[in-house]
């Protein structure tokens, strides 16, 4: 897979988080939404999940190829 400079990409508990959101924002999940949807049109299966640890959304591909 090929990714641009502004994912962040890291391999958590079999999953790859490609990008963080903070879940106080004025949108909510809106832009988490956004930016998993313009991944899944890439071909990407992306979705995303709630951190409550850290309050945050997480666009995700579960497992090491993004395969459950």
């Amino acid at each position: 897979m090929k990714y641009d400079v502004f994912w962040r990409c890291e391999m958590v508990n079999g999953r790859t988080e490609l990008g963080c959101f903070p879940a106080g924002g004025p949108r909510g999940s809106w832009p988490a939404e956004e930016f998993a949807h313009a991944r899944r049109l890439e071909g990407l299966p992306a979705e995303v999940v709630m951190d409550l640890a850290t309050d945050t959304f997480l666009v995700i591909l579960r497992g090491p190829e993004g395969a459950d």
